[in-house]
This record gives C-alpha cells, sequence and structure tokens, in this order.
C-alpha cells in the first residue's frame, strides 16, 4: 500500500495531541477535577485554621481557606494540562511534590512539629510516587 505526499507547499497534517491543544473543555476531567480539588482542599484548609483558632471564623481562616484553595486548584490543573507531554518518571515526581507539599501543609496547619509534619508529607509522597509511576509507566505508549 502506498501513500501519497501532500501537494507542494501544503504542511502535512499534524495530529492534535491534547497538550497540544490551547482550548479548555470544561467538561473534560482535567478542567472540572482540579476545581473541585481546590474547593475541598481550601474549605479542608479553612476548617482546620478555625479549628486552631478556638473554633471562631476570622478573615484569616477565609483568606487562607480561598489561597490554599485557589494555588492547589491552578497547580492541579497545570500538572493535568502539562503532565501528558512528560514521561512517566517526571510525571509521577511532579504529582508526588504536589501531593506531599499539599498534604504537609494541610498537616502543619493542625499545630503538629515541622519533623512530624515533614515526615508524615515525604512518606505521603513515596506513596503517591509509587503509585503513579506505576500507573504511568503501565499506560505509556
Amino acid at each position: 500500500m502506498t501513500h501519497t505526499a501532500p501537494a507542494t507547499g501544503t504542511p502535512a497534517p499534524r495530529p492534535r495531541t491534547p497538550a497540544a491543544s490551547s482550548a479548555v473543555d470544561p467538561m473534560a476531567p482535567g478542567t472540572w477535577l482540579p476545581v473541585l480539588l481546590g474547593v475541598v482542599y481550601g474549605f479542608w484548609i479553612s476548617g482546620i485554621s478555625r479549628d486552631a483558632s478556638g473554633y471562631q471564623v476570622t478573615g484569616w481562616n477565609i483568606f487562607l481557606g480561598f489561597a490554599a484553595g485557589i494555588a492547589v486548584a491552578a497547580v492541579a490543573f497545570a500538572l493535568h494540562r502539562v503532565g501528558p507531554a512528560l514521561r512517566s518518571g517526571p510525571r509521577a515526581m511532579s504529582w508526588a511534590v504536589f501531593a506531599g507539599l499539599a498534604f504537609g501543609f494541610c498537616y502543619s496547619q493542625t499545630g503538629h512539629s515541622v519533623l512530624r509534619s515533614t515526615g508524615i508529607s515525604l512518606a505521603v509522597a513515596a506513596g503517591v510516587f509509587a503509585a503513579t509511576y506505576y500507573h504511568y509507566y503501565i499506560n505509556e505508549d
């Protein structure tokens, strides 16, 4: 079976990949899932901060919840957009670092020591790395 070359002066069509697309599909899981994660994380951080301040809702609790939720949603959205272009190792490491930092910050809001927060977040990051590396390695093209 022979294939014909494109006509002179006409570029060959390139297949579109999800990472190369500039349009954001609001129904794609890579769009609504980071938003949902940001909302849940923001409420969680706000609640933990409120518990640490004597169960009083303050402006700081609300601001901290909004800021943390927006930051988590932005990083998760960026990882969903950039992730498919990465190989399995760096992609898994990026999710592990993200999960470790998010969990470590959340755990540090409870009032525990920095060493304990660091140790537990490293354990969470190691578990996330193992799971995501396995998933991405098995499903690699």
